[in-house]
């Protein structure tokens, strides 16, 4: 989105001539912890980003060193089968990206995101807690398995497992949708110098997502493997804990949004007082639609937003009626509500057609902690008398994004810049594309080596043993790393994407759908795994993907996702060429 737009959409104008008069104060109407206005000099900015990227470092570092073995400790640990194994793994996963619609409603409607990262980082510590007690109590774990018996575990351990796993699930709905939302807050949006920095901190928030990442699928994965789940649990607590820390460390500095009502009360309003004056006629002219007098927004921490021409039935809740002009009587919400209350729910529906193309791209990344993981479990992880976990080589995922999120800030963004003239290089829209077209060479990657090793284990006569295949676990390097590749432009691009083009008020929640994205990324996969399993197993036949891969076609599933992702490419390119003719006309 260029600049003239960018402003255009401000929502108060005045406020931007404000800000370039006097430039002691935010002109964004943010406030300090106090609730006074905020002095510029004083707080946000970069100064107040690296307790926040801090925070997310070691939060993402608790998570992923739960996360990244997760698959192996359910076969090893809990003896489950490779499909419900991947099955549960994508199913919690999905649930801790579907959970942060309820931390972004409470942040935007009542808590605030200070608060809402506060309270949920504390219930997350508690699961961490309860899940390093279940791999560190005897009577919490099964017993081993003896020769080929492996004793199942029994209702009580998974229920303290599951309860612990879906604690930090609930957890990180209140964190996920706020901090990246909340480290965005700290740039002044009616500053141009500050919104371009403000582009700059979303990459680097994902940079330090991925320091956290990379070790725990390095040291934390090494650390289960081989010196117990009890100590590599436990420490990915202690850094909850530290994330903890750093996050009240800088309260001080920090820039705050007042909550402004709950979205979804308001998006709800707007539909019921459209078809309650269905019968009426929108204006041609939108100056007669109802808005406030005021500079300010009726809606608490938002600007106001200008009059768009699309979704005109929308437009039937700001018509004023004959009964209202004459009594002058407009406190009903239900009835009458206000262009900026109209126009934050046009956005939602706008952005709806490239929200929904970025649910086949997480079920790629998916793969990542199930199939990869059980792919690389049945390859050569030995390195001289050195055994490389499976789950380890989610590292170089980590390395790619490492290399080109400072590539992409410090040597694409400015050939593009001189390219397409814009302050950001690359657009969202074509930056989210890009990261789409590179997840196609991803999945065709895994299939080939696939193939490869499927090839092998014919020729040594390996097909009917669970055995791994004397097949070099580093084969899997190139599709870890297109993987990485394909997130910097895809996910900080979603990240962008979502709190530019979302209202002042809805920011939490906008964060949150782009998250839920992943989430029900999660379930497709799993719901694929599913049907694929049912469909490939009938007649006696071994399926896809059996426990014993080496009799199975995980190759074919591969080329299932790379089909479906190129046919989403397709659908995507479609959808960002209708919104970017909306945003233009």
């Amino acid at each position: 989105m260029g600049t003239h737009e960018e402003e255009r959409l401000l929502l108060e104008q005045g406020l931007v001539e404000h800000n370039k008069s006097n430039g002691l104060y935010t002109g964004d109407g943010s406030v300090d912890i106090k609730g006074n206005p905020v002095i510029k000099s004083n707080t946000g900015n970069w100064r107040a980003c690296p307790f926040i990227l801090g925070t997310e470092c070691c939060e993402r570092l608790a998570y992923y060193g739960i996360s990244t073995n997760l698959v192996s400790y359910l076969t090893k640990n809990l003896h489950e089968g490779n499909v419900s194994a991947a099955r549960n793994v994508t199913t919690w996963q999905g649930t801790c990206y579907l959970t942060p619609l309820i931390g972004a409603v409470l942040a935007d409607a009542y808590m605030g995101r200070y608060w809402t990262i506060a309270v949920f980082s504390t219930i997350y510590f508690i699961g961490m807690c309860t899940l390093t007690m279940s791999a560190s109590i005897p009577a919490l774990k099964p017993a081993q398995c003896v020769d080929s018996v492996c004793p199942s575990a029994t209702p009580y351990q998974y229920a303290v497992f599951f309860f612990g796993l879906y604690l930090i699930a609930l957890g990180t709905g209140g964190i996920k949708p706020c901090v990246s939302s909340f480290g965005a807050d700290q740039f002044d949006d009616t500053d141009p110098e500050e919104r371009v920095k403000k582009g700059s901190f979303f990459n680097w928030f994902y940079f330090s997502i991925n320091i956290g990442a990379l070790i725990s699928s390095s040291l934390i994965v090494w650390i289960q493997d081989n010196a117990g789940w009890g100590i590599g649990f436990g420490i990915p607590a202690v850094f909850m804990g530290i994330a903890i820390v750093s996050f009240f460390s800088g309260s001080y500095l920090y820039r705050f949004q007042k909550p402004g009502g709950s979205p979804v009360t308001r998006m709800c309003q707007v539909l019921v007082a459209s078809c309650h004056k269905w019968n009426l006629t929108v204006p041609s002219d939108s100056s007669h639609l109802y808005e406030t007098s005021d500079k300010s927004s009726a809606i608490e921490g938002s600007r106001k937003l200008l009059h768009t021409d699309e979704l005109k039935c929308l437009d039937k809740a700001a018509v004023v009626s004959e009964a209202e002009s004459k009594t002058g009587d407009y406190s009903n919400p239900w009835k009458i509500c206000t262009v900026t209350q109209v126009e934050e729910l046009k956005i939602l529906i706008r952005m709806f057609p490239i929200w929904a193309t970025g649910i086949v791209f997480s079920a790629v990344y998916a793969q990542m902690s199930t199939m990869f993981v059980e792919q690389g479990m049945v390859m050569d992880t030995s390195i001289g008398s050195f055994t490389i976990p499976a789950a380890s080589l989610s590292t170089f995922d980590v390395i790619s994004v490492i290399f080109w999120v400072p590539v992409y800030d410090k040597v694409l963004v400015p050939i593009a810049r001189k390219v397409t003239g814009q302050g950001r290089g690359f657009s969202e829209l074509q930056r989210m594309g890009i990261g789409l077209f590179i997840s196609v060479f991803c999945m065709a990657a895994a299939a080939v080596v696939e193939i490869k090793r499927l090839q092998l284990a014919r020729e040594l006569g390996l097909v009917d043993e669970n055995v791994a295949v004397p097949m070099s676990i580093f084969w899997q390097i190139p599709q870890y790393f297109l993987l990485g590749a394909a997130e910097v432009f895809t996910f900080i691009g979603q990240l962008e994407f979502f709190y530019d083009q979302s209202p002042d008020a809805m920011r939490s929640l906008c964060s949150a759908l782009s998250l839920l994205t992943t989430a029900l990324g999660n379930y497709l996969s799993s719901f694929i795994l599913t049907v694929v399993t049912s469909l490939t197993t009938r007649g006696g036949n071994p399926g896809w993907i059996p426990d014993n891969l080496n009799k199975g076609h995980l190759d074919y599933f591969y080329w299932l996702l790379a089909g479906l992702s190129f046919a989403n490419m397709v659908v995507y390119v479609f959808c960002a060429k209708i919104f970017k003719s909306k945003k233009a006309s």
